[in-house]
């Protein structure tokens, strides 16, 4: 009869792609009827087809004790195929290696081809039973005559050891022995055996050192060295001295090995080993780190990856000599692999001091400029896809990605902001930064500029002029508003640029009326709602400073400007009080309101006779009521309106204790119920009963407990539309079916909701996002640009390198202002300025800003509001919590 070989098997494979599954089929019908024949060459052919069809991916475990015939055979050739069989098909659970015991143990004792056979099949099918079971056999077969076995015996050890470590007490003291074996490729595999044992408890190994010490000076196998150094990185945290003996030794070898895997290991343990610290190690770590710099150059990706990596982890102890190499490090950042890319960044993020930190965010904030001179031609981009010779070249810069211009964008924000800025030393420079990463980023990252300039300029107060002159310039920037509807736009930098000015007083604008052409033109509509919310009150702040202004030194010719500013703030608040968005809507109309006044009065004012012929000028005694010829100003009392409004005080930082500092007032229960529960929500297991007194009492169903008066809490008690509250028991846990029906009753909720004017829900579908790399960017001929906005000309030189910045001391503010009576914050250092020979106090408190020209408001004495009181906050322990329904609502 004529059988079907592995050969024939594998070409009738190929020859029915078509239709394999039903080929396998009538192949698997075959095996089945070979494998149950008495004849051991069919059978042993039979389960080799099967496992190759294994191996492919067809379930083979219905021929597990087959595969124990073939193992048994004592045939080498045939066992051979049963024990690879059994490697390729046997699980941990596999009922049939029970069986296997006595056959491992008579072929560990038969012939060395059986042996070896049984060794390295041994390895893939032990569990603990077989490993318990086998161990003592190993153990001796350490000591077998033929190196070769002694090797494989040794690797079959570990699987064993791996599964029943309680034979270790026994196998110790053979493998010692073995370190000193005559043959080297059985010291090789023992050493790799002890290294991977060591990993696990380093500790018990650490008797090995002189063996492996003098394996380390006289073997010349770099592969056993390199094993032989991973155990020494293991052992030395837990053995200091070893740290001295192993300096020489290793310090040779990377100088002189040219074998790089072993360079990179001696390198690596060095770091982790503890080799580099004290006076001692600082001329290996100038030597590793040299080579490791070689590495970066290399050609090899890996080699690249590796190092950047190591050097990482040498920043900590020895940043100076990383620093040496920075501008081999940043070559990495233009690397074509995403993850070299990264271990740049972070080397850059570790290696960044206060020294260093404006020369390596000025090159990644130039990386993120696109550079015009590097994009290709109409011509030649079509041309290279037409033949798509150089893939490489037209393929967008790594820069370009948006995954990535986001993670270097926040990088930047990180390396700044780390502890509260305590590596920046010219804050004139970082808000500039800010500035430049708005308009370069071209990701959406504006929330986070946006915060960072608000915390800055409101901590660092000698920056606020500088700040407030750049802010108006951003006002006045077409670009950005004009891109403010794009996804990758930064306009939330516009909110911050409008707080900054209105919320910080100062008067460095010359003619801060000209600030309101840009808070108030008809672009200003396709900004955000909460932004143009900031631009209102900051077009009235401007307003109210002019005004003031004005009428200190009032001119009737000034009058016709006046009337013009006034319709125009007018205009645009009635255009803004018919908004969809209730808060732009709210504040139109409030300002609204205030210029309507503004503008009756200005319409009603007539001019007066000249004051000079009067023979007095006014001043703040005359307007006070004392005796003068004037009774009323020569100027409209409404231009004093608006600035008193916002003149009073000065925001600053606010102490992060400052909120826990403040006393709950009186009769304020935190814990109270704000809208009570409905009836409903209470559980199905609490009835509402009457005691003899006829107040209502609570008591759960089946338990006859009940719940009085003085059970329920204080707390859970209340009043809404003089009905009591439902009080909850406190050991109520709410059950699936009471879930179902609080979610259900919340969407009933939300959807009465959502016809409320007075809640605000987001509709608005999310966009589809565009695959705007695939696009290729190119240069049309003789075409204009195709984008408005800064041109590359300006990116290239960006403001944070082209402008020369003020060398004045900045103090930063890092604890923020304390109510009266607590503590108050520690005063800034020293070393937050930018000169250390500046000296400069803490900054003094914020003093409301006087009209020389207008009386102030008369205070009383005895003013009615309380002051506050201050207590100390105590510390609340996170791991008491007491649940109750409004956690689950």
């Amino acid at each position: 009869m004529w059988e079907r070989t592995l050969q024939d098997l594998v070409r009738g494979l190929r020859a029915n792609k078509n239709d394999e599954a039903k080929f396998i089929a009538k192949a698997v019908d075959e095996i089945r009827r070979e494998i149950k024949t008495d004849d051991m060459e069919l059978k042993a052919g039979a389960v080799l087809k099967l496992t190759y069809l294994d191996m492919l991916g067809y379930d083979m475990s219905w021929a597990s004790f087959h595969v124990v015939e073939v193992m048994s055979s004592p045939k080498v050739h045939l066992k051979s195929i049963g024990y690879l069989a059994a490697a390729q098909s046997f699980e941990q659970d596999t009922d049939v290696l029970m069986l296997t015991t006595n056959l491992l143990k008579k072929d560990l004792s038969s012939t060395p081809a059986d042996i070896a056979v049984t060794l390295d099949g041994l390895s893939h099918i032990v569990t603990p039973e077989l490993a318990r079971d086998i161990s003592p056999e190993l153990i001796a077969m350490l000591n077998h005559s033929r190196p070769n076995i002694r090797k494989r015996a040794i690797l079959a050890l570990y699987k064993t050891l791996v599964k029943y470590p309680e034979a270790i007490n026994q196998a110790r003291v053979r493998l010692e022995e073995k370190l000193e074996d005559p043959d080297p490729s059985v010291v090789a595999a023992t050493v790799n055996v002890l290294c991977e044992l060591a990993r696990r408890t380093p500790k018990d190994y650490l008797s090995l050192a002189p063996q492996l010490f003098h394996l380390l000076t006289s073997s010349t196998n770099n592969w056993m060295l390199i094993k032989i150094i991973k155990l020494f990185g293991s052992l030395s945290p837990h053995e200091p001295r070893l740290v001295k003996k192993l300096q020489p030794p290793i310090t040779e070898l990377i100088s002189t090995t040219p074998a790089i895997s072993l360079l990179y290991e001696c390198v690596h343990t060095c770091i982790i080993g503890g080799m580099l610290q004290g006076s001692s190690g600082d001329s290996l770590a100038k030597l590793c780190v040299s080579k490791l710099a070689t590495f970066i150059q290399d050609a090899d990706q890996n080699l690249k990856y590796i190092a950047l990596l190591a050097m990482a982890k040498i920043v900590p102890t020895h940043p100076h000599l990383i620093t040496e190499y920075q501008d081999t490090i940043f070559t990495s950042i233009n690397d074509q692999d995403i993850s070299i890319r990264m271990r740049a960044l972070d080397l850059l993020s570790a290696m960044t001091n206060r020294g260093n930190l404006q020369s390596i965010v000025q090159q990644l904030l130039s990386h993120l400029v696109r550079d015009s001179s590097s994009l290709p031609t109409a011509a030649r981009s079509l041309a290279q896809n037409a033949t798509a010779s150089n893939v490489s070249e037209i393929l967008p810069s790594p820069s370009q990605s948006p995954a990535y211009r986001m993670t270097l964008s926040q990088r930047i924000l990180s390396l700044c902001s780390r502890s509260t800025y305590e590596n920046v030393s010219n804050f004139e420079w970082y808000i500039s930064v800010l500035v430049d990463l708005a308009h370069v980023a071209n990701v959406n990252i504006g929330s986070e500029i946006r915060d960072q300039l608000v915390d800055v300029v409101g901590r660092v107060r000698g920056i606020r002029r500088y700040a407030v002159k750049l802010m108006h310039t951003l006002l006045s920037d077409d670009s950005m508003i004009r891109n403010a509807s794009e996804e990758s736009s930064c306009s939330e930098v516009l909110w911050a640029a409008a707080w900054i000015w209105e919320s910080i007083v100062c008067k460095e604008l010359s003619e801060p009326q000209k600030l309101l052409h840009h808070l108030l033109r008809p672009e200003v509509n396709n900004l955000a709602p909460d932004i143009i919310s900031v631009y209102i009150h900051s077009a009235t702040k401007a307003f109210g400073l002019w005004a003031s202004e004005l009428a200190q030194k009032w001119d009737d010719e000034d009058l016709p400007e006046v009337k013009q500013v006034v319709d125009q703030i007018i205009s645009r608040m009635r255009e803004f009080a018919t908004s969809e968005h209730i808060e732009v809507q709210e504040r139109a109309a409030n300002v609204l309101e205030l210029f309507t006044f503004i503008s009756a009065d200005i319409n009603s004012y007539r001019p007066g006779p000249d004051i000079n012929s009067l023979g007095s000028t006014p001043g703040p005694s005359s307007l006070a009521g004392e005796s003068t010829p004037l009774e009323e100003p020569r100027f409209p009392k409404s231009l004093y309106l608006i600035h008193p409004l916002f003149s009073g005080y000065e925001l600053n930082p606010v102490g992060t204790n400052a909120q826990a500092s403040v006393a709950v007032p009186e009769g304020l229960d935190l814990d109270s119920w704000i809208v009570p529960p409905p009836r409903e929500a209470v559980p199905h297991n609490v009835d509402e009963e009457k005691d003899g007194t006829g107040k209502k009492v609570r008591s759960k169903k089946g338990k006859g407990k009940e719940i009085g008066s003085a059970a329920i809490s204080k707390k859970n008690k209340g009043k809404e539309n003089g009905n009591h509250t439902t009080p909850i028991p406190a050991d109520w846990e709410e059950t699936p079916e009471e879930r179902a029906q609080r979610e259900k009753r919340k969407a009933e909720r939300l959807a009465q909701l959502r016809d409320d004017p007075y809640y605000i829900i987001d509709d608005r579908p999310k966009r589809v996002e565009e695959d705007v790399d695939s696009i290729p960017v190119v240069h049309l001929d003789g075409m204009p640009p195709i984008a408005p906005g800064i041109s590359n000309n300006a990116l290239s030189t960006l403001r944070a390198t082209s402008q020369t910045f003020s060398s004045e001391s900045f103090v930063l503010d890092k604890g923020g202002e304390m109510p009266e009576g607590a503590a108050p914050p520690q005063p800034p250092l020293n070393s937050r300025q930018m000169s250390p020979a500046a000296g400069i106090s803490s900054p003094a408190p914020a003093v409301p800003v006087r009209l020389t020209s207008f009386p102030e408001y008369e205070v009383p004495e005895d003013s009615p509001v309380e002051p506050i009181k201050v207590v100390r906050p105590k510390k609340k322990n996170p791991g008491k919590k007491k649940r109750t329904v409004a956690d689950s609502i």
